[in-house]
């Protein structure tokens, strides 16, 4: 039974570790805009002029 107390323990820290490492991410500005890299690719860039 003490095994299963412990397992419970062990899997609460390993889960708020990840919850603090979430909140962490969004804090820093990790998931601020996820729509413009995955278009940047279709904008074509302005070309150079080497005159």
């Amino acid at each position: 039974m003490k095994i299963i107390f412990l397992l419970i323990l062990v899997s609460l820290i390993i889960a708020l570790g990840f919850l603090g490492a979430f909140f962490w991410a969004v804090k820093s500005g990790q998931y601020d805009d996820d729509y413009t890299p995955s278009v940047r690719i279709l904008f074509d860039d302005e070309p150079k002029n080497n005159e």
